[in-house]
C-alpha cells in the first residue's frame, strides 16, 4: 500500500519545520509545501501557524492558497489545523478589527480580555479538559492516548468560539474564560495548543492523527 503523503502548508507565518521534526519522529511522510498542485494532490495537510491572523489572511491570498485548502477539505481527506491555522478555518477574527477567516468552520476569533491587568499573550503550559463528563474522553480522536488534565503548550492571545458547541473536544481555562483548545469537525481536526512543543503528550496526538490518515487511505 502506497504511504500517504501529508503536505505541511506554508504560508510564512510560523515554524514549519518543529511540524515537520514531530512529523518525522512519528513517521508521517510529510513535505512543507507553499504550491497549491503539491496540496491538492496530497493525502492529508497540516496548516500550522502563529502570527496576526490578518497578515496570514493576506498571505494566503497573494500566495493563492485559499482556495487550495477550501478546496481540500472540501474533499474530505484529513486536515490538521494548529494554533493560528485553527483560527483561520473559521469566518472571522476581531483581531485588528473583524478580519473574515477562510469561513470553512461557523463562528469567531476573540481576544481573551483588553484590560491592563489581563496577561496575553496566554504563553506556556496548561491543561486540557474534555468538553463531557464520564466515559472515555476522546476515544477515536488524536488525543485519545492522554488523560484529563494533560498540559501542553500555548503561545496564543486570542482563541476561538465555534457556532457549534459540539465540535468541541477540549477546554482550557485562562484569564477567566474556559476556551475552546482543540476540536474536531468532520475530517478537520484542529488545536489551538502546539502539539509539536508538548513533549510526549503532543508526540502522541501526532501519532494519534497518522492512524486517522492510515484509515483514511
Amino acid at each position: 500500500m502506497k504511504e500517504p503523503m501529508v503536505a505541511i502548508i506554508d504560508y510564512q507565518m510560523g515554524n514549519m519545520f518543529s511540524v515537520k521534526h514531530a512529523c518525522d519522529h512519528v513517521g508521517i511522510n510529510a513535505t512543507i509545501t507553499s504550491a497549491p498542485e503539491a496540496i491538492l494532490s496530497a493525502d492529508a495537510a497540516i496548516l500550522p501557524g502563529v502570527g496576526a491572523f490578518g497578515a496570514a489572511m493576506e498571505n494566503l491570498r497573494t500566495l493563492d492558497l485559499s482556495g487550495p485548502i477550501q478546496e481540500f477539505i472540501g474533499s474530505g481527506r484529513p486536515f490538521f489545523g494548529i494554533c493560528l491555522g485553527m483560527q483561520l478555518l473559521f469566518s472571522e477574527s476581531e483581531e485588528f478589527g473583524d478580519s473574515p477567516g477562510l469561513d470553512i468552520i461557523d463562528g469567531k476569533v476573540f481576544k481573551f480580555c483588553q484590560s491592563e491587568s489581563c496577561r496575553v499573550p496566554h504563553m506556556g503550559w496548561s491543561p486540557i479538559i474534555p468538553i463531557e463528563e464520564g466515559g472515555l474522553p476522546w476515544a477515536g480522536t488524536p488525543l485519545q492516548e492522554l488523560c484529563r488534565g494533560e498540559w501542553v503548550y500555548f503561545v496564543h492571545s486570542y482563541y476561538v468560539l465555534p457556532n457549534e458547541s459540539s465540535c468541541v473536544l477540549s477546554q482550557t481555562p485562562y484569564e477567566g474564560v474556559l476556551f475552546c483548545s482543540s476540536l474536531s469537525v468532520d475530517n478537520i481536526f484542529a488545536t489551538q495548543f502546539h502539539p509539536e512543543k508538548s513533549g510526549k503528550s503532543g508526540l502522541s496526538i501526532y501519532a494519534g492523527w497518522k492512524r486517522m490518515i492510515e484509515n483514511w487511505s
